[in-house]
This record gives structure tokens, sequence and C-alpha cells, in this order.
């Protein structure tokens, strides 16, 4: 397969920020008397549509949610990000070498995208190509995101690889038609769709575009 564009997620592929969003949403729930680990919030939550992330926080609260438990907990979050987001390991390396046309699709408001590209010096290689879901109302596993995203870079689905960390992420790349590549850097979550390619580092992908010539550097294997 010839790739001649790509695809990345951003929460969770390009910046660490699911483990701070489920440490922030697993304080915030405890003062509602809902106890979660780490693993749990995860499993839950990590690249879920807002409301379907809210009808769950409520079956585990078993009570209606405050009207301002949204506003409240992005506040929480964007502070929690703005002091200690860092990107993933290796991307900065492999989106700098990279020589063909990339953006990112992600189920996040615009603004929230932003604010983890400024934290962590990604902004100016993303900067014009940032697909949000909420600009086109569908999200995750819907592929109809990552369709509009290659439409943008003028590429068909079937030439773009997704970069994804994500069950519903990883799902939406595979029914879009798109090589799909499965971030896991820890176990590999058993809910991640057969014929995804699976990496740990940034290091493999890196030499695994560098082989296929999508990279100004060659690869060392």
């Amino acid at each position: 397969m010839t790739w001649k564009a790509i695809i990345f997620d951003c929460d969770g592929t390009l910046v660490d920020s699911e483990r701070i969003a489920n440490e922030v949403l697993i304080e915030y729930l405890a003062n509602f008397g809902v106890e979660l680990t780490m693993k749990d919030s995860a499993s839950r939550f990590n690249g879920v549509e807002m409301k379907d992330s809210m009808r769950q926080v409520e079956e585990l609260v078993g009570a209606p949610l405050p009207g301002d438990f949204i506003e409240t907990m992005r506040s929480r979050l964007a502070h929690a990000l703005a002091s200690r987001l860092r990107p993933v390991d290796g991307v900065h390396r492999l989106v700098e070498s990279l020589t063909v046309p990339y953006c990112i699709a992600s189920n996040a408001p615009l603004d929230k995208i932003e604010l983890s590209l400024k934290v962590t010096g990604l902004l100016p290689f993303f900067a014009g190509s940032i697909n949000s879901a909420y600009e086109i109302g569908s999200w995750k596993p819907d592929p109809a995101l990552f369709l509009y995203a290659a439409k943008g870079l003028g590429v068909a689905p079937d030439h773009c690889a997704v970069v994804e960390d994500s069950v519903a992420g990883v799902r939406a790349g595979r029914a879009a038609g798109m090589t799909v590549f499965a971030y896991q850097p820890h176990e590999v979550d058993e809910r991640i769709p057969r014929g995804a390619r699976i990496f740990s580092h940034f290091d493999e992908l890196q030499d695994e575009f560098s082989r296929a010539g999508l990279t100004s550097r060659p690869s060392e294997a």
C-alpha cells in the first residue's frame, strides 16, 4: 500500500492527555462519591463522545449531574493540561520529518485541541490542519470525521494512514477503509479491532514510515 497522507488523532496519540484527563475526572467524581481506578476510567471514557461519557457518569453517580458539570470539568482539565501536558515521546521527530500531507482528526473541541498542541509545541506543525468532530457533528467510531479529513487533504481514503490510540478511533479508521496504526504504549487493549497495526513507541512508526518513503529521514533498520 502506498500512503499519500497521514491522519493523526490528538489526545493519547500526539499528546499524553488521556492520563491527565482521567486523573482529573477521577478526582472530580470522588466529590460525588464515585471511586474509579485509572484502568476503569480509561476503559470507559478514552475516545468516547462527550454525551456518551456524561451518560455513563450519570449512571455511576446515580443522579442527574449539576448543570455546570461539563463546564467545571473542562475548566479543571484546561488548568491541568496547561501545567502538566507533554507530547508523546517521538512525536516531534516523526512529524517534523514527514514529507506527505498530514492533519489531525479528533473527537475533542477545537479549543481543547489547540490548547494541547500549543502547550506541547506541536501547534506550528498542525495550524490550519485540524479537524474536530464538533465541526461536522459526527464522532468516532463513525468514520465520517476521517473521511472529512481525507477529503480536506485531497487524498482517497484507501491511501490514508491513520494513527490512533483508542478503540473508537481504530474502529472509525477501519470503517473509513484506511490503514490504521494503533498506539498501545502499555498493554494492548483486547478490544482493538483485528487488522490494526500495533506499535508501542513512535520510533517504530518512524521506521515504518521511513521505509515507505514518507519521511526525509531514511530508516536505520
